[in-house]
């Protein structure tokens, strides 16, 4: 098994810690448990997603979504208090206890959740803040008058 390192990218960048962590998580991740539940992510517009989680057998009071630092959290307990003794010939519906997590971008934030039929749908989206959109600046005439941005008038 080779393994990687991202020495490199933390001896010759500044400011790319988010990205090489994120790096270093995803290859050192776990992977036994990596495929349940299985989930789609779709991109639904420009600046919207779709997470698609397919709990069945799951109710809504089992299923706990939770947003800390960046991190989109969620969670699922059965609980076996069904009061029924039952046998099952066959038990092909995995209902045991999951934990998913999905690192955030910045500025990306949950909009909304729903549970139907077996599946978690969150929807997210980026609202990216006035101040980091990008924004025009006027170039000054070469008569000597320029546009001011700040008060939107006309200096000599």
């Amino acid at each position: 098994m080779r393994t990687s390192t991202l020495a490199p990218l933390y001896r010759s960048s500044v400011g790319f810690d988010q990205i090489a962590d994120l790096m270093d998580r995803v290859m050192a991740k776990d992977t036994s448990h990596a495929n349940y539940p299985p989930y789609n992510i779709e991109k639904t517009d420009e600046n919207g997603w779709r997470i698609s989680i397919a709990v069945a057998g799951f109710s809504d009071s089992d299923l706990n979504i939770e947003v800390r630092e960046n991190n989109l959290h969620v969670t699922a307990s059965k609980s076996d208090d069904d009061g029924e003794n039952r046998t099952y010939l066959h038990r092909g519906i995995a209902t045991r206890a999951f934990e998913r997590r999905f690192h955030l971008a910045d500025h990306v934030s949950v909009t909304g959740a729903s549970h139907v039929d077996g599946m978690l749908h969150i929807d997210l989206v980026r609202e990216v803040p006035e101040a980091l959109k990008p924004r025009r600046i006027e170039i000054a005439s070469s008569t000597g008058t320029a546009t001011s941005l700040v008060e939107g008038t006309t200096a000599s």
